[in-house]
């Protein structure tokens, strides 16, 4: 079937993180190539997985942030390293923040999320995050004044015991020497309340292993200057109590991801509504996957694994759509669950595999790195690590 010349136009995928960057991979190696234009503020890609191995030195800048420019290489990929100040549903246009106006065929919206503060007072001014990159470094300078006993408050505080918090206070602990105190706050009765009930176990070992504190019911009410105040949900008019800190790390929650505006009508809690085809309820032509879109029909992990699922299966569905095919709806497989546990430690259920500790570390590892939306850097990310 030939392509039909009103959709024949550019592809413009607006954010390069995992949904984005593998939609954008994957339609630049079919064979009736469209032309893609990518469009992403940052200069580097970011494997958020391996945030924690970058932390510890387990893993090289190269390996977990890869620039956009060398994973894009040869790919036929239109870059464009900016961000985006409007779209124009109605008249297909996008406006970057240089002020360049893109047209487009076809639209994909993957933003992604960002940190929620969930507001509570004094999270911007006195939480440090783990989110980005630029992260590590922070997490990493503070370790080392904390080591050098350039701090004198010893304690490290992390708000929230999901995925990333439990990753992150196993890692620190490990990179803290034994003057040094790691506790974890957690709204829920148990951390990593929705994981896997092996992995759930085999954190809560981890923590226990490592002596970090977790405060479990408990809900932080403010944070000012190095004290954070917080309260315990379960007891009735339980007295707020105060917990001082050298370092305060704020991984309780994220919320999508739009810097341009788009119509209410279009959004639900701040995501963007799609049908099973992926696509806009009101504009067949614009496109959403990841954490900033919510198929009801459907609720997804907010997950690399997600969304990268999502990226291979929509470069189908475009090619589809500017044949006039029938799209697929996309259905999501669960193939498991891996998390860190610290240095040179991890869990891992899924794959017909439960396991956990250094084989699960680098069991973890390997599947990651195959995982990479680079094939190239992927390979040579395994023969580094094999060589190490």
């Amino acid at each position: 079937m030939s392509l039909n010349s009103s959709k024949s136009g550019s592809v413009v995928i607006i954010g390069g993180g995992f949904g984005g960057l593998t939609t954008a991979i994957s339609l630049s190696s079919c064979k009736e190539r469209p032309s893609i234009i990518l469009i992403e503020p940052r200069s580097r890609f970011v494997f958020s997985p391996f945030l924690y191995e970058l932390l510890s030195d387990e893993l090289e800048s190269w390996e977990v942030a890869p620039t956009y420019r060398s994973l894009l290489a040869s790919k036929g990929v239109v870059l464009i390293n900016g961000s985006v100040e409007h779209v124009d549903l109605d008249k297909k246009l996008v406006i970057t923040s240089s002020q360049e106006i893109i047209n487009y065929a076809q639209l994909v919206i993957s933003t992604g999320s960002q940190v929620d503060d969930l507001g509570v007072d004094g999270v911007d001014d006195h939480a440090l995050v783990f989110h980005k990159y630029e992260d590590v470094g922070t997490i990493k300078s503070l370790i080392k004044r904390l080591n050098m006993n350039q701090i004198s408050n010893k304690n490290v505080v992390i708000v929230g015991g999901g995925p990333s918090g439990v990753e992150l206070a196993c890692k620190v602990s490990d990179l803290l020497d034994e003057h040094c105190k790691v506790h974890l706050i957690e709204l829920q009765d148990r951390v990593l309340k929705n994981a896997k009930s092996f992995n759930q176990e085999q954190i809560e070992q981890a923590l226990r292993k490592r002596s970090v504190r977790v405060h479990l019911n408990s809900r932080v009410l403010k944070i000012a200057g190095n004290c954070v105040q917080i309260q315990n949900v379960i007891e009735d008019d339980a007295e707020p109590y105060h917990l001082s800190f050298g370092g305060l790390i704020w991984t309780a929650g994220v919320k999508p991801s739009i810097s341009f505006g788009l119509p209410e009508s279009i959004l639900k809690d701040g995501r963007i509504l799609i049908n099973s085809q992926q696509q806009l309820v009101s504009h067949e032509d614009v496109f959403s996957i990841g954490d900033i879109a919510l198929d009801s029909d459907q609720l997804l992990p907010q997950t690399a694994q997600a969304a990268m699922q999502q990226g291979e299966h929509l470069a189908k569905n475009l090619l589809a759509y500017r044949k006039d095919q029938e799209l697929i709806p996309f259905q999501f497989i669960d193939r498991g669950e891996m998390l860190s546990m610290g240095i040179g430690e991890a869990t891992i259920t899924g794959m017909g595999i439960t396991i956990a500790g250094s084989l699960a570390f680098k069991l973890r590892k390997m599947t990651y790195l195959s995982k990479f939306p680079n094939f190239a850097l992927s390979i040579k990310s395994v023969g580094s690590w094999l060589l190490s």
